[in-house]
């Protein structure tokens, strides 16, 4: 059945499908949607008995949806594999485990009326825009072909203990000191995976906050990348003595990392300290970062003998350089941690392993053991809301051009002030927001750029944050 263009463009994003539960996503829809991923699969050489993985989150709609979705799948021909409540990185997990292309069912971070699809390839390689997600998007428009073979069959099939011990086997987690760690689920998928994959390891005593699943998300939202979100966890790291405090989001495939003072560690610390390890283990190494990492990010890479390469902001620009260069490691800003021996893909909980292992295998606390990761100021990420984004982009860089080192546009546009300061300035691919980010060697300095770049902004599109 064809369905209006603009209404399957909203849904259908550059990176996964995203929308509102009932107006805009229903069971047809995604029946529809499995259909052409399958066909789409089958394509690209899956045949008849042709697997796809499909898990889904704690959401109320999320059961429903994804056995539309299988049913799809199997209209046409290819079989479904069940592994029912999982976080992303599981399903990314059991896309490798099972050589077969994959579905999850969440709308990771975003609030409980929304729900959506990641997708992958065999072994989690992606599936975006440019590769195949525009395919099975026109594919919806125009009415997705009847397939006339026989239908595929449906098995379940439990992977959650496998996923905790291929983690455990990537990370050395024995001879630890023991630790408390405290764990924000957010009501989300690691209240599911934290106890089968952190649980088994003796020197760990796992703190649970918001471990019951509900995809209403009674606490808090399930986005730790928003400071608010983390105030509960960084009480409860204080109240309870914990030695360190991790963070999900909605479907743990995010982690975010607080001290054992309950304060924030930042995500290109994480990166840091991660990529200090795997170059460690692999000399010479490729290490990928966003550009909107910090500059301690390529400085550590460099200092232990890797190759850094610096990628725009994004899940499929990462994953793409991850399979170009062959890189051990890659992070982002948002706490996205990307792994060659995780088939490439993204796991959150893979890197609080690594993290753990480095507190444990020493005597300091956490803030002391991140203090030579975290080396520059930064705001973090600040949107302003304009009319005229490009305006105000000329603008900020006309302001700054008097101290300006470099430029360049690999992703907005990025300005080297020089002695450490930086910023960047890009648009939201989906709202009409200008995102800014600085960095420079002390917070005041950090605040006077922020404060000049908004006066720019507001004087060019009378924005407002």
């Amino acid at each position: 059945m064809p369905r209006p263009a603009a209404d399957v463009r909203r849904v259908i994003k550059a990176y996964d499908v995203r929308g509102l539960v009932g107006s805009e996503i229903d069971d047809a829809f995604v029946f529809d949607v499995g259909s052409a991923f399958a066909r789409l699969m089958r394509s690209e050489g899956a045949r008849d008995s042709g697997r796809v993985v499909i898990g889904h989150d704690m959401r109320e709609s999320s059961p429903g949806l994804s056995a539309a979705f299988a049913d799809g799948v199997m209209s046409q021909g290819l079989d479904v594999v069940r592994i029912g409540l999982a976080s992303t990185d599981e399903l990314y997990f059991a896309s490798g485990l099972l050589n077969c292309p994959g579905a999850m069912f969440t709308a990771s971070h975003n609030p409980s009326a929304y729900n959506g699809i990641k997708l992958c390839r065999a072994q989690a390689k992606p599936v975006g825009e440019d590769t195949g997600l525009a395919v099975i998007r026109d594919e919806v428009i125009d009415g997705v072909p009847a397939w006339d073979g026989p239908r595929g069959g449906l098995d379940d099939r439990d992977v959650l203990d496998d996923y905790g011990q291929f983690l455990r086997s990537l990370v050395d987690v024995g001879g630890l000191r023991p630790l408390r760690v405290a764990v924000d689920a957010g009501n989300g998928m690691a209240g599911h995976t934290a106890p089968a994959v952190l649980g088994p390891i003796p020197a760990l005593t796992l703190l649970p906050l918001y471990f019951e699943l509900d995809g209403s998300f009674p606490n808090h939202e399930a986005n730790p990348l928003e400071p608010a979100n983390l105030v509960d966890l960084e009480n409860f790291v204080r109240s309870t003595g914990a030695d360190i405090g991790l963070a999900f989001d909605g479907d743990a495939d995010r982690c975010f990392v607080v001290d054992q003072n309950g304060d924030p560690v930042s995500p290109s610390a994480v990166t840091a300290l991660v990529a200090d390890r795997e170059l460690a283990r692999d000399p010479g190494a490729s290490v990928i970062h966003n550009l909107i990492t910090s500059r301690v990010v390529p400085e550590v890479i460099a200092e232990r003998g890797g190759v850094a390469v610096r990628s725009r902001v994004g899940h499929s620009y990462i994953k793409d350089l991850m399979a170009q260069t062959g890189a051990v490691f890659g992070g982002e800003h948002s706490a996205h941690y990307y792994f060659r021996d995780f088939w490439g893909a993204d796991s959150g909980m893979l890197a609080a392993l690594h993290v753990l292992a480095a507190l444990g295998g020493q005597d300091a606390p956490l803030s002391d053991l991140m203090a030579s990761y975290q080396r520059y100021a930064a705001s973090g990420e600040i949107n302003f809301r304009v009319t005229d984004a490009p305006t105000c982009v000329a603008l900020v860089v006309k302001s700054f051009a008097a101290q300006t080192v470099s430029t360049d546009q690999m992703d907005g546009v990025t300005v080297d002030l020089g002695d450490g300061a930086w910023f960047n300035l890009r648009t939201s691919n989906t709202e009409p927001l200008l995102r800014l980010n600085v960095e420079a060697r002390t917070a005041d300095e950090v605040s006077r750029i922020v404060a000049r770049a908004a006066d720019e902004i507001a004087a060019g599109s009378g924005a407002g944050r």
